[in-house]
């Protein structure tokens, strides 16, 4: 009776607590961010560790933080243009902080999200671990070293001095997200639920939860697990209970089911969220609460259908993207990498491959809100080394765990839906001309993979093989329920990766010519073209004749030099291993069979500077340049990739007499564009076969261009392009004008000069300067030109061509900031932003 009394009175408390915000968070399981109030001090200071050491001299700063972004490009930056030409180096972190005596008895936990990298921790000078991973998570337990209601002192060394480590911009120190969190003994454990679906229809859906509980106490622990399945309404749908038996010191797991009814799906166009709160309750009290997301969704590869999302064919529309913020370097901001997902859903991209590493978490939490399709990476490299000082030097002894802590922390996001463990592996060939695995290495990873692998036999799978089976068994043990590819430039049969047979869906980089002959290459296979495209572009840069495909270099491995350093915005650059966007896309389109694509890349990024070297920095590959600002690929993409009505012409209208201009005009929901210069008639023009774009050859005359789209003889959309006169003054465009004061949010504030007309100057590069008044200060500015080597914090920037962007943070007080842009000869401009 007593039993019954306290079970009933177990779940009046779980009711009472699941309809109080905040209630369980603040009482039971405490997670708060341990982001502000750090000090730093660049270089080694190895006596850092000691908890008496003297930082009084050492400033003070808030995380998440990237010191690397911090400076001005330099080639004599050992991470070289390919990295940035960025400087890397040792930094110190010191953090001191008081736990309440309240919590003694409790465990508390610090969970770093990345820090890159080669990090050490110590708390009150006592080692507690070593991770070189610099894009993994990882926790350490501070309870045994914990002076309770006195002050504790944290430490982190970071070593990113040996250079180069990577063939793209990493960054450097704690740039991802800090948490401290505090449990009591008895709790679920770290990634400690595990949720699929199954048998769903639009009746019912089975869900089925996997719990693992840890016991930090001296004696065995019983307690009922209740977990609750709630829409985003927070009104409760599902509810199951199980009474568990804990040892000791021991972990546990144990699982649930509950069936869903009438259950809304997860999709790339309605990301349909619900969240399942389970509680850990102990003699009627709820001792431990903890969150899972819960998306439902079917899905399945096929080999003639492609892609099929709750039973209907969506092709995979995505981009690769790297870390980087543009001028906010790698520190992690969720508005930033919102903003970066806003622009790419309203281009029609449904798909991000977290090239070429493990994401922050909280990219992968604004996938599943907004709808994304995620092919989440773990390495870029195994054994083989891609650069000098790479994670190779660290795959043997860390791979297994870095790929479980992945596959553990991500594997309830219902955004993600392939691993990729590896890009361009060099193991896909035999011999690269560095050290192999010796025979008793070998035999144990083919007694592993023979295990999953019962038809293989030893001669015939090389140790790349063998090693390939042993990842994709590891990630199969972990998560069954999502498929293992990897990114392959070896499209051919020779690929050991392929040869392993562990590949539940072969991914292919580039080698666009033999796409169209994978069914026939590799019979009843599922494919995915992991990385594509590749085509150089500047924003605002203009090479011609545009119907002239530039391929540069002319070889990956022959530098090419090319005065001013740009590429061409006209879809007509793209390097030898790849090709143009409008190709690209037009071989999906004909490939059913194919699953869809991720185009390299998204945005640019820093460093990888192909097709050049120093002078410059940054890519030239995104369809959206460094700073936000989209080039005019963009629009082919969204006339192809939504319902969005588009007529987008360019180039600009300011040339030199005399000259003949290329004019594109990318179009949808019309039959024929009709090009005028000053309302004269240059000619009507339709898409022909496969064709994406139309064209007209026209000689430059001061004025107006304008395109009308007609369908049916319709008017759809009308757009002109005017030749813009002497610049005269500045406009300031904010993304938002209202942001929240929590001393993270962000306004991205765009730059241009107008003319007399108040129309904007698209050559113009005047030096801007900024200032701010009021609650809130520049984090950065940023104009999307690869060769600018002024510091991306710097309050000052050159338009680059007739646009610029400054980066506004709240300070984390209510009020307003006023952002002032002043340039030498032209009136002034102001915004205003208020901090709510």
């Amino acid at each position: 009776m007593k039993q019954t009394i306290l079970y009933l009175l177990a779940i009046l408390l779980i009711l009472q607590a699941c309809n109080k915000k905040n209630v369980a968070s603040e009482s039971i399981r405490k997670v708060i961010s341990f982001n502000l109030g750090w000090k730093f001090m660049l270089g080694d200071t190895p006596r850092a560790s000691i908890e008496s050491f003297d930082d009084s001299a050492w400033p003070f700063l808030n995380l998440p933080h990237d010191w690397s972004i911090e400076a001005d490009f330099s080639i004599d930056n050992p991470t070289t243009p390919g990295g940035g030409a960025l400087p890397g180096g040792i930094g110190w972190y010191r953090k001191t902080f008081t736990p309440p005596a309240a919590d003694k008895g409790k465990i508390t936990y610090i969970d770093f999200d990345g820090v890159y990298w080669n990090s050490t921790v110590w708390i009150n000078g006592q080692l507690l671990g070593q991770r070189p991973n610099g894009y993994i998570s990882f926790r350490y337990n501070l309870t045994p070293y914990l002076k309770y209601g006195q002050p504790n002192t944290i430490v982190v060394r970071v070593d990113n001095s040996q250079q180069p480590n990577s063939r793209w911009y990493t960054g450097s120190g704690i740039y991802r997200n800090v948490r401290l969190v505090t449990v009591n003994p008895l709790h679920i454990a770290h990634w400690g639920t595990y949720v699929t679906t199954e048998n769903i229809s639009a009746r019912k859906a089975d869900v089925n939860l996997r719990i693992t509980l840890e016991n930090n106490s001296a004696n065995l622990r019983q307690a009922q697990l209740v977990s609750i399945i709630k829409d985003n309404d927070g009104q409760i749908k599902a509810r199951a209970t199980t009474s568990v038996t804990v040892p000791k010191d021991e972990k546990i797991e144990t699982t649930q089911a509950m069936m869903l009814n009438q259950p809304q799906l997860w999709s790339d166009t309605q990301p349909y969220l619900y969240t399942i709160i389970t509680q850990v309750i102990d003699d009627g009290r709820i001792i431990d609460e903890y969150n899972t997301p819960l998306g439902v969704r079917s899905f399945a590869f096929d080999h003639t259908k492609g892609f099929l999302l709750n039973g209907e064919p969506v092709i995979i529309k995505g981009v690769c993207q790297h870390h980087d913020l543009g001028c906010l370097g790698t520190a992690v901001n969720i508005r930033a990498m919102e903003r970066q997902l806003e622009i790419l859903k309203q281009m029609g991209c449904n798909a991000i491959r977290t090239a070429h590493n493990p994401p922050a978490p909280e990219l992968l939490d604004l996938c599943d809100q907004m709808g994304f399709i995620v092919q989440n990476e773990a390495f870029d490299m195994w054994h083989k080394r891609k650069s000098p000082q790479d994670y190779s030097h660290f795959f043997s002894q860390w791979h297994e765990r870095d790929l479980t802590d992945l596959i553990l922390r991500d594997r309830n996001h219902p955004s993600v839906f392939m691993w990729s463990i590896g890009n361009e592996i060099l193991e896909q060939w035999t011999d690269m001309n560095v050290d192999t695995l010796d025979l008793q290495q070998a035999n144990i990873l083919f007694n592993f993979a023979s295990k999953m692998n019962k038809d293989a036999q030893s001669d015939d799978l090389h140790v790349n093989s063998l090693l390939t089976i042993k990842l994709a068994n590891l990630v199969k043990s972990l998560d069954p329920t999502r498929p293992v590819t990897s990114g392959n430039n070896e499209a051919r049969p020779v690929n050991h990766l392929f040869k392993s047979g562990a590949m539940e869906i072969l991914g292919f980089n580039y080698n666009h010519n033999l796409w169209s002959e994978l069914p026939q290459i590799y019979p009843g296979q599922k494919y995915i073209i992991t990385e594509s495209t590749s085509s150089l572009m500047t924003r605002g840069y203009y090479e011609m004749p545009s119907d002239h495909t530039f391929t540069r270099p002319e070889r990956w491995d022959i530098p090419y030099e090319n005065p001013g350093n740009q590429c061409s915005a006209y879809d007509n650059s793209c390097v030898p291993w790849g090709t143009t966007h409008e190709h690209s896309w037009q071989l999906i389109k004909k490939c059913d069979f194919l699953s869809g694509l991720y185009i390299w890349t998204g945005f640019d990024y820093l460093g990888e500077p192909t097709p050049y070297w120093w002078p410059s920095r940054s890519s030239y590959f995104g369809i959206i340049d460094l700073a936000g600002f989209p080039k005019d690929i963009y629009y082919m993409y969204q006339s192809e990739w939504t319902d969005t009505p588009v007529l987008h012409l360019f180039p600009h209208w300011n040339w030199k007499p005399g000259q003949t201009i290329d004019i594109w005009a990318y179009y949808n929901q019309a039959d024929e564009v009709e090009l005028f210069l000053n309302n004269k008639s240059l000619g009507k023009s339709s898409k022909n076969g496969d064709d994406l774009k139309v064209w007209w050859r026209v000689p430059y005359q001061v004025g107006t261009l304008k395109a009308i789209s007609r369908k049916g003889g319709k008017e759809i959309l009308v757009r002109e392009i005017k030749t813009a006169g002497t610049p005269v003054s500045l406009r300031l465009t904010a993304d938002r004008q209202i942001i929240s004061a929590d001393g993270t949010d962000l306004s991205f504030i765009t730059v241009e000069v107008l003319d007399t007309d108040g129309y904007p100057v698209p050559v113009a590069n005047n030096m801007i300067n900024f200032s701010v008044e009021g609650n809130g200060f520049i984090v950065g500015t940023d104009n999307g030109n690869p060769t600018d080597h002024l510091s991306l914090k710097k309050p000052g920037r050159k338009l680059f061509n007739g646009k610029a962007l400054v980066v506004v943070q709240s300070n984390g007080k209510r009020g307003s900031v006023e952002v002032k842009a002043t340039a030498e000869g032209l009136k002034m401009a102001s915004v205003t932003i208020k901090c709510k």
